[in-house]
Parts: C-alpha cells; structure tokens; sequence
C-alpha cells in the first residue's frame, strides 16, 4: 500500500465542519427551485466562479446568502445526508459539526425544523453508514451576547439534540470576552465548549477562549505560533487544535500550502487534528485536506497516525466510541 492509499484509507474523524459549509451549488440550486429562492447566479459555474474569496468576510458574505434556500425539514435533511454520504466516501467514522442556528432563525427558520432535519440525518447516516456524529450549536460572534444568550435559551427544549456550544463567524473585532455569560450558562447547564480562535484574530483571542470561556478544544489556532508561552501552554494542557488547511489557505490566512504553520505546530507537541471546515466553498473535503497536506509536507505514515489519534482522543464522543475508532485505527493499521 503506497502512503498515499493509506492516507486515504485512514478511518477519519473531522471536528471541525460547518454543515451549512457542505452546501455544494448543485444542491443549493436544486433546494432553491424547491422552494422558490431567487439566486444571484444564473448557472451553477456562476456560482462556483464566485468562491475566489480574499479574506474571511468575502466568504460569510456568500455563506449566508447559500443559506437561504435551506427553509425545510426536508432540506435540513438533505443538506446534512449528502455531507455524510460524500464523507462516508473518505472513511469518515465520526464527525461533531457546527450549525448557525442563529442566521436561520433571523430568516423566520425555527430550531425544531432545524433540529429535526439534522438530527434525522444523524441517525440514518449511523444506521445505514456506521457514521456516528454530534452537533454543536454555535453562536454568531458578530451578533451581540444577548442574541446567544436568547438562542441558547430557546435552545435548552432540544438539549438532547446537541452536546456543545461555539463561537464562529467574522473573527476580527469580536473577541471571546464578548461572550463570558453565555459560554458561562452553557457549561452550567452541561455542554461542551470549543470556539474558534486564533484564524484571522490574534494569538490573544486565543488566550481570552482558554481563560474566559474556559474551551476544552480551539477551532483552527493557527496563530497561537505567534506567542511562544501560549504555544507552551496549549501542549502542556492537551488542548486539541481543529486545524483546517485548505479554509487557510482560501482564505488567505496563508498564501501557500507550504507557508502553513502546522509543521511548528507538530514539532512543539501540540494535539493538532485536520479538517474540511466548509468544504463546500474551500476545495474539497478530508482526503483532499489531507493530501494538500501531504504534498506540502510529505509527513511520515507514523505522524498521519498520531494526527488521526488526537482526532479521537479530542471527541466527546463516550469512552466506548472512542475506544472502538482506537480499535478500527489498529486493525487498519496492521492489516495495511
């Protein structure tokens, strides 16, 4: 087996995956002609040609628009079952994604229609792909705390549908602090907490998600190499890092797959783990993540394992589901 077949072949976990981010412009036309939405574009090569994005805002701007053909259960649905069944093709064994429930309430979208798609999907992609999966709900950080805090409050009625909260949006200019008394509430009441950090905000937003929101992962992080004590830290405690190389590099956090930061993040011992984010918009899903990276880097068979061992030992999935994807990883491992 070439290092490359065992690449693809690795049984994956992504941590790191907005499922709005999924929307292929296929589908987003074919949910628009159900339900009626005009789209800015007249082709899906229209569409497609517009994902030349130049910073992170370029992207939000086009994210939020894809959305609002999603109005249905039914579409809920069919957005999250055709991420699934594309993932299932790069042996995709877990995934805990990430879902806006605040951009589809502002379009008179409720959270049960919300929950009701995602989660139907969930459970048909584990019955019928052996996929097991959780949902974060995450809170827009260009909105004010005060919309997370009535979001996560509607929310409460559906808890059995979600394990964490996060923080996600346009980074610059929305720190952490703005969002102490939700993260708060949200760890009261029982849920996991990761936020995204350190992308195109500083090495400090970073600091402030560890000490303020008291996060148990750091979603993205790739800016933490601009603070050598924070770098120190962030080994020290196991803090894992839900990197994602091709959203890096399309949205120009880096100019090259080369220029990446994640080989310093590998030497100094950081629980780094690789994702797609919104592979929709940015290139293409894990495999693709993952060899983009290969090509830059040539990593050794051995560290493409310790990468897909954090990925496991970072869910919060129970300790039997972790323990069973160690196991898979074994058995792969020693039968390639």
């Amino acid at each position: 087996m070439s290092l490359t077949e065992f690449i693809c072949g690795l049984p994956k976990i992504e941590l790191h995956l907005h499922i709005e981010g999924t929307l292929e412009p296929e589908l987003m036309f074919a949910l628009a002609e159900r339900n009626g939405v005009a789209l800015p574009y007249a082709t899906i090569d229209e569409l497609r040609a517009a994902y030349d994005f130049h910073n992170l805002q370029s992207f939000l701007d086009l994210y939020y628009q894809g959305m609002n053909v999603l109005k249905t259960e039914q579409d809920f649905f069919d957005l999250a079952w055709a991420y699934f069944t594309r993932c299932a093709q790069d042996n995709l064994r877990h995934v805990e994604f990430f879902f806006d429930p605040q951009a589809h309430l502002e379009r008179g979208v409720g959270l049960d229609v919300q929950f009701a798609g995602l989660n139907r999907a969930c459970n048909e992609a584990e019955k019928e792909l052996g996929i097991t999966s959780s949902i974060i709900l995450s809170f827009l950080r260009d909105m004010t705390e005060d919309s997370a805090l009535a979001t996560l409050d509607a929310a409460l009625p559906y808890r059995e549908h979600f394990i964490g909260v996060g923080l996600d949006s346009a980074e610059v200019g929305n720190p952490p602090e703005k969002f102490v008394r939700v993260f708060e509430r949200a760890r009261a009441e029982g849920f996991h907490a990761v936020a995204h950090a350190g992308e195109e905000g500083p090495a400090d937003y970073i600091q402030q998600a560890l000490d303020l929101l008291k996060i148990e992962r750091i979603d993205h992080g790739v800016r933490c190499v601009e603070d050598d004590a924070l770098m120190k830290r962030v080994a020290e405690e196991h803090i894992p890092l839900t990197v994602c190389p091709l959203s890096n590099l399309y949205l120009k956090v880096i100019d090259r797959m080369e220029d990446h930061t994640l080989p310093q993040l590998l030497a100094a011992g950081l629980k780094v783990t690789l994702n797609s984010d919104d592979p929709a918009y940015f290139g293409g899903y894990m495999n693709d993540n993952f060899l983009a990276v290969q090509k830059a880097f040539s990593l050794s068979r051995e560290q493409w394992v310790t990468l897909t061992r954090n990925a496991i030992d970072a869910t919060f999935a129970s300790a039997a589901r972790q323990q069973a994807l160690h196991d898979e990883l074994d058995a792969y491992i020693a039968a390639a």
